[in-house]
């Protein structure tokens, strides 16, 4: 995780936890002069506008008085969505058994390849691994390694 996603994610995630949310994760996507913060919401009860509003009053205010951002920023909060995002290993955990496509930093196999589509297996969390099954074949992949996976949305 790089060291500012690091950083706002020590920062956020207790406010939200505080509000009695949990906190997802966060998208940090810097452009310049202008970024986005994007954090991600969930409840057991889902999540509505209000609640999103709510959160983004609270973490304006954090960010304010903070100031870890030095450059213009636009919030966002959101629920997690359909096709949620996995930020943390205990929420590949979570959603073994789950149909996941993901993308690592470096090739993952010896033709380049970095985007997959699979199955979570299993997490080995001593080696801080997850295990996927792709094409019908076990994929280990370190967590550090992965940039970015979503929940594929089952209809």
């Amino acid at each position: 995780m790089p060291a500012k996603t690091q950083q706002l994610d020590e920062l956020l995630e207790p406010v939200v936890s505080s509000m009695d949310f949990e906190f997802v994760g966060l998208e940090y996507i810097s452009q310049g002069r202008h970024s986005i913060l994007r954090i991600y919401i969930d409840s057991d009860k889902g999540i509505s506008v209000d609640d999103c509003a709510d959160v983004s009053r609270q973490l304006s205010a954090v960010l304010d008085v903070e100031d870890p951002i030095a450059t213009e920023y636009t919030l966002e909060v959101s629920s997690p969505g359909l096709d949620r995002p996995l930020f943390k290993l205990d929420q590949y955990e979570r959603f073994a058994g789950e149909d996941v496509k993901f993308k690592t930093l470096r090739p993952q196999l010896d033709n380049g390849q970095r985007k997959f589509k699979g199955t979570i297996e299993s997490v080995d969390k001593e080696n801080q691994n997850i295990i996927f099954m792709v094409d019908g074949e076990q994929l280990v992949v370190p967590f550090a390694n992965i940039d970015k996976a979503n929940i594929i949305a089952k209809f």
